[in-house]
């Protein structure tokens, strides 16, 4: 067991007392001639040594929490995208908000909106032009025809030849099928919002 109290620190590395006041002795000396090695017998001390306060250093960190950092971080992380559209119906222009947007979807060949109240709006957008406009984690394109809100979901399905059917808080005419290509991304989509 080494005395802890015969170590002192150089910067480079902790030495004996005794290699210290050899040290100090050559002070007058060129210091540029000189080399500086740590002790050998303590090498394995200095790397236990380092290795705790590493670990205390570590858990340290762990356990502080802070709350209002996190929230920043997660609000920094996620794109807000655009938080309403501008449609028209009963010749009025209407703004709907994101947030109330179940799904958009393809009807007659045009791009539709269908909010969770059950309104429907035709939109000025291409699905593919609708999708590079909101967030990726909120919304999820399932096929050609459709792009649903995480918040629509309320199950999904095995269909037939590994597909999915993903079950809407909106019944819909038309099945929502996840094609076996994106079935795994849709699941990982699912998982980690």
């Amino acid at each position: 067991m080494i005395n802890k109290g015969l170590l002192q620190w150089h910067g480079f590395g902790f030495m004996s007392q005794n290699k210290t006041a050899e040290m100090e002795t050559q002070s007058t000396t060129n210091v540029r001639s000189r080399k500086l090695t740590p002790d050998p017998l303590m090498a394995n001390d200095i790397t236990t040594t380092a290795g705790k306060a590493r670990d205390e250093f570590k858990n340290f960190f762990q356990q502080i929490r802070l709350p209002l950092l996190d929230d920043l971080l997660r609000n920094l992380s996620t794109s807000t995208g655009k938080r309403s559209f501008l449609v028209y119906k009963n010749n009025k222009y209407v703004n709907v908000l994101t947030e109330n947007i179940a799904f958009f979807y393809i009807k007659y060949e045009s791009p539709m909106i269908m909010c969770f109240d059950k309104q429907e709006y035709f939109v000025n957008y291409s699905l593919e032009q609708v999708q590079s406009l909101l967030p990726e984690k909120q919304f999820y394109r399932l096929n050609r025809q459709c792009l649903i809100n995480f918040d629509a979901v309320v199950e999904v399905e095995h269909y037939f030849s590994r597909k999915l059917l993903v079950n809407s808080v909106i019944p819909m005419k038309d099945k929502l099928i996840v094609s076996k290509e994106k079935v795994s991304e849709f699941l990982y989509w699912l998982d980690n919002r």
